[in-house]
């Protein structure tokens, strides 16, 4: 049976360390590149899925960047924790703070989510085996899992490093590795690589 991540990927969805881009709006503006650059990167790379993460743009001026994204790339782009944003996305991202200001019962909370989102794409960050198992129960299209190594763009308390193989193991969801992730990675057990200032870097 096919999935609905894989549905929306458009292939059959087998671990193997696939590239996910993070499209981070104040990175392309310190990198002094545009989203055409973007595109042009994700296109050469072979990039699968996009998130777009943006801190700085008027709510306006991300639906536009979506629709821009949208127009030109034929792959599922979710958003970055704005359920504000969802119509213009094919899923949304979230951490586990997202869920928690939503409602303190993850339940509850992924019931809600899921009337605003319908059928759209569904992750949500984890960093241990707790946060994996209650994923494991919940109605995820994938987990984020992580910090892989440490990274300059966040602080990061939990570096998980050769132990995210084993965490991998354990999710009933595709994982994506976050955190200081390099395009070059192999981590057994990851569908994703999730790599975002490192994409510049070739």
């Amino acid at each position: 049976m096919t999935s609905r991540f894989e549905e929306a990927l458009g292939f059959k969805l087998e671990a193997s360390n696939l590239l996910y881009a993070l499209c981070d709006f104040q990175t392309l503006l310190k990198k002094d590149l545009l989203l055409s650059d973007f595109i042009k990167i994700t296109k050469k790379l072979d990039v699968k899925i996009i998130q777009y993460r943006d801190k700085i743009n008027s709510i306006e001026t991300q639906k536009e960047n979506l629709e821009y994204l949208k127009k030109h790339l034929d792959m599922p782009i979710l958003i970055n924790d704005k359920l504000e944003l969802i119509d213009y996305a094919d899923g949304i991202h979230l951490g586990q703070e997202d869920l928690m200001k939503i409602h303190s019962d993850k339940k509850l909370a992924l019931k809600l989510i899921r009337k605003k989102i319908g059928n759209k794409l569904l992750g949500l960050s984890t960093h241990n085996e707790i946060e994996i198992l209650e994923a494991n129960e919940l109605d995820f299209d994938m987990i984020g899992l992580g910090a892989y190594r440490n990274t300059a763009t966040k602080d990061v308390e939990n570096i998980l490093g050769s132990n995210i193989t084993y965490l991998a193991k354990i999710s009933a969801h595709p994982v994506c590795a976050i955190g200081g992730v390099v395009i070059a990675d192999k981590i057994e057990n990851v569908s994703f690589n999730v790599v975002g200032s490192a994409l510049y870097e070739n």
